[in-house]
C-alpha cells in the first residue's frame, strides 16, 4: 500500500512542477517514514555539551574581516506567514519597530554593513509561493539592495501524507491545504533546485550567514566570518545560553555513537525524555538557527549525495485542515536546517549573547520588540536597551491575534524598559504613554488610562 502512496505522492508532485532534487528527497524521507522510522533522538543516545567557544573570545582583524565580506551573503528564511498571530501576508511585513517592517531593518542592515566595509554582500530570501511577491514589492524600495543577482528562491513543498495509509491527503474544500513545506531543512535543496547555489559560486561567494526573517538580532557579524574562513569551518551553529522560554525548543548534543554535534527538536523527543529535554541545566544551548555555511562544502556534499543531504526525519503529525482538528490526521515529513550541524565533517557550535536571538514569535515578543526595552540604531541594528529581556505574558484570549492585539494597543506600546515581566490576564485596552515597572500583572476587565504608571 504505502508503494502506491509513493507512486500516486510523486505523481503528484511532478504534475505541480517540483523539481526533481526536491523529489527525489522527498523519497528520501518516505522510504523511512514507510519503515517506521519516527526520528527521534532519546536521552540515553546522546551526551550534553559542556564548553563551547564564545563570541567574545574571537579574535578581531579589520583587513581579514573586510576581505571576507567580499565573499559572504545573507540569506533570510521568508516563507512564512505568521498565521498564528492572525496574519494572511508575509510575517516579515508586519511592522515591528518605529513604524519599519521586519523587511525594512533587514535590508537596512545589509546596506549599513555595505557602506561600512565596503562590500557587495548580497541580500537573498528563500520565500514561498506565498510570501514570494509581497516580499519583492517590499525589497523594491530598497533598489540598492539589486547588485544583479536574484533577490530570492522559492522553497520546495510537498504532499501532506495520511497516516492510516502514507497516501497523499485529499482536501476538495481547499486543495492548498494538500500542501506543506518540507521544513527548513529544505533549504539546502531548494539552493540547488532554484539554481541560486551555482549563480552565487559563479560569483565567488564562499559564505552563506542564514536567519529567520523575524529574528532582527541576527545580524552578521564579521568577526565570526573572518574566524570560519581562517579555520576552514564548513559549518557552524550560533547557539545561547538556555532559558524558560527555550524549555520547548531544540538544543545542542553530542551524539554517542559517533561524538558528532547534532541538534535535537522536541519533535525528535520521545515522551517519557521530555523532563530531560526541559533540563536547561543538562542541556545549556539553544540552536539560534543563525547558520554559517560554506557554500563550495554544501556543493560538494550535495554532489557526493546525489542531492539528498540526508538530515534527520522529522515526523509532524497534524490534521490536514490545522483549523479543523476533525479533519484527517496526517503526517508532514520536515527536516531541521540546523540539523546540518552532524554532516559536515569540522562542523562547529559558537556561543552568543542572548541578544543575537530575538525571535518574533507570538504577540508578546512583538510588544517587547516595538517598546522602548529595545532601540533601532542608525545602523539598524535592533539593541536591548536594558541586562536582560523583559519577560511578557498576554492573554491569548485577548491578544494572540494581531487584529486584537493593534485593538488593545491604539496608541503604541506600553514602555517596558524599566519592567521585568509584564503580565495581562483578561481583556484590557492601554492608552498612550503607559508605563510598567518592576513585575506587573493586570487583570481586566479595564481600560489603562493615558500616562499611567504600573508598579508591581
Amino acid at each position: 500500500m504505502s508503494d502506491e502512496g509513493l507512486r500516486a505522492a510523486v505523481e503528484k508532485m511532478r504534475e505541480e512542477g517540483v523539481a526533481d532534487a526536491a523529489i527525489n528527497a522527498f523519497e528520501h524521507y518516505y522510504r523511512q517514514l514507510e519503515a517506521g522510522e519516527t526520528g527521534l533522538m532519546p536521552e540515553d543516545s546522546i551526551e550534553p555539551v559542556s564548553e563551547l567557544p564564545h563570541l567574545d573570545e574571537l579574535p578581531s582583524d579589520p583587513e581579514a574581516e573586510r576581505e571576507a565580506l567580499q565573499k559572504a551573503i545573507v540569506l533570510r528564511l521568508n516563507g512564512g506567514l505568521g498565521t498564528s498571530m492572525g496574519l494572511t501576508g508575509a510575517k516579515s511585513l508586519l511592522e515591528a519597530k518605529d513604524g519599519l517592517s521586519f523587511l525594512d531593518i533587514i535590508a537596512r542592515q545589509v546596506l549599513a554593513l555595505r557602506e561600512q566595509h565596503e562590500a557587495e554582500l548580497p541580500l537573498v530570501l528563500m520565500n514561498s509561493f506565498s510570501t514570494r511577491e509581497d516580499s519583492l514589492e517590499a525589497l523594491a524600495r530598497h533598489p540598492d539592495l539589486d547588485i544583479g543577482l536574484p533577490l530570492d528562491f522559492i522553497q520546495n513543498k510537498e504532499p501532506k501524507l495520511l497516516v492510516d495509509d502514507l497516501t497523499p491527503a485529499e482536501w476538495p474544500d481547499n486543495p492548498a491545504l494538500e500542501w506543506c513545506p518540507p521544513g527548513h531543512g529544505d533549504l539546502y535543496t531548494a539552493l540547488v533546485t532554484s539554481g541560486m547555489l551555482d549563480d552565487l559560486l559563479d560569483r565567488g561567494f564562499e559564505y552563506a550567514f542564514v536567519a529567520n526573517s523575524d529574528n532582527l538580532g541576527a545580524v552578521l557579524e564579521p568577526r565570526i566570518l573572518a574566524w570560519l574562513r581562517a579555520n576552514e569551518i564548513p559549518f557552524l551553529m550560533e547557539v545561547t545560553e538556555r532559558t524558560e522560554a527555550d524549555r520547548k525548543g531544540g538544543h545542542l548534543a553530542t551524539r554517542r555513537s559517533d561524538g558528532r554535534l547534532i541538534l535535537r527538536e522536541t519533535a525528535q523527543t520521545p515522551d517519557e525524555d521530555l523532563k530531560a529535554l526541559q533540563d536547561l541545566g543538562k542541556h545549556r544551548y539553544a540552536n539560534t538557527n543563525n547558520l554559517w555555511v560554506s557554500l563550495r562544502a554544501l556543493d560538494e556534499a550535495m554532489r557526493e549525495r546525489d542531492g539528498v543531504l540526508g538530515l534527520p526525519l522529522i515526523r509532524n503529525q497534524k490534521t490536514v485542515d490545522p483549523g479543523d482538528k476533525s479533519s484527517p490526521k496526517v503526517f508532514q515529513i520536515e527536516t531541521a536546517m540546523g540539523a546540518a550541524i552532524e554532516v559536515f565533517d569540522g562542523a562547529r557550535a559558537l556561543n552568543v549573547p542572548r541578544t543575537r536571538f530575538a525571535p518574533v514569535k507570538t504577540t508578546d515578543d512583538l510588544l517587547a520588540l516595538r517598546s522602548d526595552a529595545y532601540r533601532l540604531t542608525e545602523d539598524a541594528r535592533v539593541e536591548l536597551v536594558r541586562d536582560s529581556v523583559p519577560i511578557v505574558t498576554l492573554d491569548p484570549d485577548h491578544f494572540k491575534l494581531m487584529r486584537d492585539f493593534d485593538a488593545r494597543f491604539p496608541k503604541g506600546p506600553v514602555s517596558l524598559k524599566e519592567a521585568d515581566r509584564f503580565e495581562v490576564e483578561g481583556d484590557v485596552t492601554f492608552g498612550a504613554d503607559v508605563v510598567a515597572r518592576g513585575a506587573v500583572k493586570v487583570t481586566g476587565p479595564a481600560t489603562i488610562d493615558d500616562g499611567t504608571l504600573l508598579e508591581g
